[in-house]
């Protein structure tokens, strides 16, 4: 290779090359055979990704350089871990459609750090994993015990690895606490995900010399914004503010002030801070805890835009025209002073005349007037252009006194929040053409065309739906519009929901990368992030760039720094939002489990062959009928509609329907929650009973549901019945048995 390419046979060079080509075989770029030749992966038929490892033995990988996740059955799993990096070959695809591989190498180990529950059988101790992507029970010695106890959560680390005949041994490094304990959930998530938690002694010394208030010095270049009435628009709960915004209207339109915190100023590229902002990623938002990638001196102090106090920003001024479009923006650096903290609700209400505006509010109404005006401008250009528009439900969780839960709800969201919103899209689309403009290295937010493979599904889906996915996209696949079209012709069917959901199954996740490759979802061929530096690294890096774009010096990155950036912020942001799931699921499961036994409306989510998933009506907490549970009939799982169909009786069980279901089993340990069917006469006995207050009639139902202890929780009881269960099918439908013959109750 040396020869081949004409390096200089130098000492120095030959060993920093050899150092390189190490590096590529260890990252997968090149693989190294039995031989000792090396070669590109994808001349070989090889494919490197990484390992998501699932409870039940098997496992995916997805592929560094992106497609569609290669399916590892359990028997190519024995050696591997969840986040494992490996080389795998892929198989031709099965009936499903689905890629299979076979594992041929492992790089590089994932998360050496597990969380679990301690155990003890037969004088040897055991860790058993509480995340669902950990597959393997781990072996303790005796000696690595480290003072814990039996059924305490603990965190341990893998030593040495599976292999085909034996299991990881690893050591306890920390105890958590009891089983169930408040908050436990958030704290295991954290060590389960590897999120970085603690702040280095570096990080603490450079906070403590930061300043509380902006000093003269630092705004002697800067435009001078403080007299603008700029105000910041969040949540209630917010605590940190990124963005400000004040609009007017002119002539031929309106113009809009968008003005970001500049995280920049403060954090110094390659300092203490700045690698530590830099492993963290993003900020993660657990159920009333926040994991912020800045200190709180700086995320809610110094940085953050809090209002009639001096801050340095960065701006983004644009002319919008009466029809919504950008007709000129500009950026430069600032300071500001933000003239009032409203919340979104506030606004509404001021908006809509609910209630009266104090002495402070009323000479900033005309400039909420006028962002209301725009935002109308804004949407009509939105919907012009084929912004794809999804009805979906987030939900929050409502605590009370000790971290109970006492309710979970949906988040109302108004016109005032896609107000703010297309503000600062609007933002982001400039920032991203500025730098485009101007030739400048850097991250991109960028929303991938779906997949031929993933749009002939939803299709399908669709066809039994009445419905057609139209192709006027690149290469006959669809275009935005053509998801917008199907969102406008479901709007008020009952069904609306799952169809939703269907089609955002069907998307692409979004990525940080450094071609601006633009956003399908939103239509848009230029966008990135450039309005949360508090939160995201990747603004950050869009800030640097613009400053140095303004300022006409080189770019701080190379194209290769930006590359591995934009694969580290894509990693940090998809961990964040697995860490954050997998609290929301056990919190749900603990709420949930103090009304086993009661009867609620579900609406099938899922369908699987070996049963149908659930969400229950108002509750918003996911479970499974297992198709044992299902009436007594042979059932047969049809896979291009997604439904359940009964050969001796007819019955159909599709996406969408409603199903009177009585909560019989929860698994906090599994993050998993039993169904049984109910009949509607039941059902409406037992609402009747509940609105009456009549005891004896809902004891009768929850008499039989298994609460079980704190520590029996974790064993999930077996579906009754005799269901023949496949979860993996090679066929698109397979038979199931459900409990023929059984006595009706």
């Amino acid at each position: 290779l040396a020869d081949e390419i004409g390096l200089n046979k130098k000492k120095d060079d030959l060993d920093a090359f050899f150092v390189r080509v190490a590096a590529m075989v260890r990252q997968g770029q090149l693989v190294e055979n039995r031989k000792g030749a090396l070669g590109l992966p994808k001349s070989m038929n090889l494919v490197t990704g990484r390992v998501s490892a699932h409870r039940d033995g098997y496992g995916f990988v997805t592929p560094e350089a992106g497609g569609e996740d290669i399916f590892l059955p359990p028997q190519e799993m024995h050696e591997l871990m969840n986040g494992d990096l490996v080389v795998v070959r892929p198989s031709p695809p099965d009936a499903r459609g689905r890629f299979s591989g076979k594992f041929i190498e492992l790089l590089e180990h994932g998360n050496r750090t597990v969380v679990g529950k301690l155990r003890q059988e037969r004088g040897q101790y055991f860790v058993t994993p509480d995340s669902q992507n950990v597959h393997k029970e781990l072996l303790i010695p005796a000696e690595d015990i480290n003072g814990a106890k039996e059924h305490q959560i603990v965190v341990a680390e893998i030593v040495r690895g599976p292999t085909s005949r034996s299991m990881p041994i690893a050591k306890i490094t920390e105890i958590l606490g009891d089983h169930l304990a408040p908050g436990l959930e958030i704290e295991a998530a954290i060590r389960a995900h590897d999120l970085p938690h603690v702040w280095p002694d570096a990080v603490k010394n450079y906070v403590s010399k930061v300043p509380s208030e902006v000093r003269e010095k630092e705004i002697a270049d800067r435009k001078d914004l403080r007299d603008l009435p700029l105000v910041t628009i969040d949540g209630a709960d917010a605590r940190d503010f990124d963005d400000a915004v004040h609009c007017k209207r002119v002539k031929g339109g309106w113009s809009l002030w968008v003005a970001i915190a500049d995280v920049s100023s403060y954090v110094e590229r390659g300092g203490a801070l700045d690698k530590e902002a830099h492993k963290r990623g993003t900020s993660v938002y657990f159920p009333q805890q926040v994991l912020p990638m800045l200190p709180e001196a700086l995320s809610n102090g110094i940085c953050s835009l809090n209002p009639h106090v001096d801050r340095l920003c960065m701006v983004c001024e644009m002319k919008v025209d009466d029809a919504g479009q950008v007709s000129r923006a500009r950026f430069y650096e600032a300071v500001m002073r933000s003239h009032m903290r409203f919340t979104y609700d506030r606004v509404f209400d001021l908006l809509e005349e609910k209630e009266k505006p104090t002495k402070d509010e009323e000479p900033l109404i005309p400039h909420l007037q006028a962002l209301d005006n725009l935002f109308d401008a804004l949407f009509a250009a939105r919907k012009k252009r084929g912004a794809v528009e999804f009805d979906t439900v987030e939900t929050k969780i409502v605590f009370g006194d000790e971290r109970k839960i006492d309710n979970i709800v949906p988040v109302t969201r108004h016109r005032v929040h896609r107000i703010i919103e297309e503000c600062m899209v609007s933002a982001n689309v400039q920032a991203a053409k500025y730098l485009s403009d101007n030739k400048h290295p850097a991250l991109f937010r960028v929303h991938a065309n779906p997949s031929n493979e993933k749009t002939e599904a939803v299709r399908k889906f669709l066809g039994t739906r009445g419905l057609t996915l139209a192709r006027n996209g690149e290469g006959g696949g669809p275009a935005p519009a053509d998801y917008a079209i199907v969102a406008d012709q479901i709007s008020g069917r009952p069904d609306s929901r799952v169809i939703h959901t269907m089609l955002l199954r069907s998307m692409m996740q979004a990525r940080y990368e450094p071609e601006n490759s633009g956003h399908f979802g939103l239509a848009l061929t230029d966008y990135t992030h450039f309005t949360s530096p508090i939160r995201r690294y990747p603004d950050l890096v869009v800030h640097r760039a613009i400053k140095n774009v303004i300022a006409r010096k080189k770019a701080e990155y190379t194209e290769a720094e930006t590359e591995a950036l934009g694969a580290l912020c894509s990693m940090t942001e998809r961990r964040a939002e697995s860490a954050v799931r997998d609290v929301t699921l056990w919190l749900k499961c603990e709420y949930i489990s103090h009304h086993v036994g009661e009867l609620f409306m579900g609406t099938v989510s899922g369908v699987t062959s070996f049963g149908l998933f659930l969400e229950l009506e108002n509750v918003y907490v996911e479970g499974l009928i297992h198709i044992s549970a299902l009436a007594n009939d042979y059932y047969e799982y049809d896979g291009d509609q997604l439904r359940l169909v009964g050969q001796r009786n007819g019955k159909v069980y599709a996406l969408g329907d409603q199903i009177p279901v009585k909560v019989v089993r929860v698994s906090l340990d599994e993050r998993k929650v039993d169904f049984e069917p109910v009949t509607a006469e039941e059902f409406a006995a037992y609402q009747a009973a509940k609105e009456n207050g009549d005891d004896a009639v809902q004891n009768k139902f929850s008499a039989s549901g298994d609460t079980g202890s704190k520590q029996k929780r974790s064993v999930s009881a077996k579906p009754k019945g005799k269901a023949i269960a496949k979860p993996e099918p090679k066929a698109k439908s397979s038979k199931q048995y459900s409990g023929f013959g059984k006595k009706k109750k």
